[in-house]
């Protein structure tokens, strides 16, 4: 029985998101939940006022840093945090692991625990789990953290099992050491991206007691510390779905406004990061526009109020100019108003989500906020209000439906305005071709066993992929031909990057040009043709010469959902019989990858690219793959499929359920050898 007396309200339909409430020493609280972070009993440049007048119920504060000053004495005196700092409503304390994590070049760890040097008068300290419960008791904090020792997400399997395991023993010294304390607990469950060790760690912690009594609630610790923001999510689906569920979750340390919403919709309750003030510090907002940058010249002259969605006390009573001029002459006011605004922003995104918990709209909600989360001015920079003479040479940057983006990244893309997705969006355009297509095709290998090498490019946009084989081989010697076969149902955005090929230097070629002209393009040698198929993919691909190749690069399944379904790859599956054939595609989304699967393709990992760990390849034959050395997905993956939301890809399949899915479990690529 847990202290806090937690209650389960409601569980969203389709997803894990679940909206709950609990009973501390000061209160109560509802989740999800997101605890701005005090460190020393403050959080930085906001008052208890300001908090309050934000939404903020609990706080964050930290054992180790309140330990070492004002220590232990002073807050006895005061009879804890609360009278200490004038907050009258729940606290929670970390217990000192995560600095064991960071402080690692200045520490020395043992069974007894980490021993470091004061950074107030180099005194050494070893901190021990008795001596955190100890000093979270004279916080008297609402809810103490075990000690525990994080480790790198990436770590090793070896390294991550000690370290779980010294947490473990230490989880129980932690409770041993609470005493008679009403304060409640939560243990932390460890692990790393090992799905066996999660799943051992919240069996250790869920079913530990002394002296009858277990944990409170549970967290989630050794995440955001190395791993990718896929790997991130897959391991807090994983350890959720592990966890009991009458006990609160804790995903300790995260994050960003995106990163919580996935969380919520994978299961956690309880959140706490620095972000909203650090951001606000270095003039970073969240709004309901999208991700503003304040230092940027576009406001200096904006009257209009920060955030038209937002009634905080920065967006009721400043502009964007005077932000932008707090900002750039850094005072810090102007960090109070915008950290006050970011964490304003967090706690109404809490209760929106849970209010569409309750109210059984949630996934409508979830889908609809993911893409809005990840908006920013620098997709759709806002006007500045100084009127500005017209210049000619804009209009060159727009095309139809199709604009020059820039960003402030140092490349230029091609974006869709309708849609405003970018097309190359992470990695320079020409970088991202090499990486992911051109490399992984290994066009070279292919062609010493070919007369001829036939490569599909499935979306032209401003032919980067293209152009990139074209550049590749132009001038080498080489045996054989390269037939590259374009399919494009909308040539404005090649036109436009011609148009303003300054931006684009891989276009500085007559190829592009003769192709845009009679739909062909020859090298000099005669090795190499380019051709262009105007039209609907779907339809017109059965028209083309069979591939050994796929460059598979439309616009993604939120803009272009027809090329992402079950029958597109199936028919593609069918028609490229009698070639081996590779397709390289930018995705690592759990449902296209089983989406190829359930058409028949053998799968694998591709290239990591920006922030994606993997994309995806796959291959109509299990000899191309081994032929090419492919790593292919295997029974971890197939594990996690199975525990995914997107197990079924409603939207990309025409099977039924059980269907689908015996489809995706029948592959041979998964069978024990």
């Amino acid at each position: 029985m847990s202290r806090l007396n937690f209650k389960l309200e409601a569980t969203a339909t389709g997803s894990r998101a679940r909206a709950a409430t609990f009973t501390t020493l000061h209160g109560e609280v509802q989740t999800p939940i997101f605890m701005p972070v005090g460190t020393q009993a403050t959080v930085k440049n906001q008052t208890v006022e300001s908090l309050k007048t934000a939404g903020s119920n609990v706080l964050l504060a930290n054992t180790y840093h309140l330990l070492l000053r004002p220590g232990p004495e002073v807050m006895r005196k005061f009879g804890g945090i609360h009278k200490f700092m004038n907050w009258d409503r729940p606290v929670l304390t970390d217990s000192g692991g995560f600095q064991i994590f960071s402080l690692s070049h200045s520490r020395r760890m043992n069974e007894e625990g980490a021993r470091f040097l004061s950074y107030v008068d180099n005194h050494p300290i070893m901190l021990t789990p008795e001596l955190s419960i100890d000093m979270q008791k004279a916080i008297n904090s609402d809810i103490m953290m075990v000690l525990d020792h994080c480790i790198e997400s990436n770590a090793s399997h070896k390294d991550a099992k000690a370290a779980m395991e010294l947490t473990h023993r230490w989880a129980k010294r932690s409770l041993e050491a609470r005493g008679d304390s009403q304060q409640s607990m939560f243990g932390i469950v460890q692990g790393a991206c090992h799905e066996d060790l999660r799943k051992q760690s919240a069996d250790v912690l869920t079913n530990l007691r002394v002296n009858g009594e277990g944990f409170d609630g549970l967290a989630i610790g050794g995440l955001a510390v190395g791993e990718t923001k896929s790997e991130r999510e897959d391991f807090t689906a994983i350890a959720t779905e592990m966890l009991p569920t009458h006990l609160p979750r804790y995903l300790m340390g995260v994050g960003t406004p995106i990163d919580i919403l996935e969380a919520v919709h994978r299961g956690v309750d309880m959140f706490d990061c620095i972000l909203p003030n650090q951001f606000g510090q270095r003039g970073s907002v969240f709004t309901s526009l999208g991700n503003f940058q304040m230092r940027r010249s576009v406001y200096k002259f904006a009257e209009e109020k920060l955030d038209p969605g937002c009634d905080c006390l920065t967006c009721t009573n400043y502009s964007r100019a005077y932000l932008h001029h707090l900002i750039k002459t850094d005072e810090s006011l102007g960090w109070h108003l915008l950290s006050l605004h970011n964490i304003t922003f967090y706690h109404r995104l809490m209760r929106e989500i849970r209010m569409n918990i309750l109210g059984g709209t949630f996934l409508d909600f979830y889908n609809r906020k993911r893409l809005e989360l990840v908006m920013s001015d620098q997709e759709n920079p806002p006007r500045p209000t100084k009127p500005s003479s017209p210049y000619r040479k804009e209009k060159k940057l727009q095309l139809g439906d199709y604009e020059v983006f820039e960003g402030g990244r140092g490349f230029s893309s091609i974006r869709q305005i309708s849609s405003g997705e970018v097309m190359h969006s992470v990695n320079p355009p020409q970088e991202e071709a090499r990486n992911l297509y051109l490399i992984p095709a290994r066009i070279d290998e292919r062609l010493n066993e070919l007369d001829e090498v036939v490569i599909w490019d499935v979306g032209l946009g401003a032919a980067h992929n293209s152009m990139a084989v074209i550049h590749e081989f132009l001038n080498k010697d080489f045996k054989g031909k390269i037939r590259i076969v374009s399919f494009e149902n909308d040539t404005d955005p090649l036109k436009l990057a011609l148009r303003n090929s300054n931006f684009f230097p891989h276009l500085h070629h007559a190829a592009p040009h003769e192709l845009l002209k009679s739909n062909k393009w020859v090298s000099p040698k005669g090795n190499i043709e380019w051709e262009l198929i105007q039209g609907d993919f779907s339809s017109n691909f059965q028209t083309a010469q069979k591939p050994h190749v796929i460059f598979y690069d439309p616009f993604s399944i939120h803009t272009n959902i027809e090329l992402w379904n079950e029958e597109v790859f199936k028919e593609i599956y069918e028609y490229c019989r009698g070639n081996e054939v590779q397709l390289l595609n930018y995705s690592a989304s759990t449902a296209v990858r089983a989406t190829l699967l359930a058409a028949g393709f053998h799968v694998g990992y591709g290239p990591t690219t920006g922030p994606k760990s993997s994309t995806t390849v796959a291959f109509n034959e299990s000899s191309l793959a081994v032929k090419l050395e492919a790593t292919l997905l295997g029974e971890e993956w197939l594990s996690r499929w199975e525990k995914s939301d997107a197990r079924t890809a409603r939207t990309l399949s025409r099977s039924d359920e059980k269907e689908f899915e015996e489809k995706i479990r029948k592959r041979s690529q998964f069978r024990r050898i």
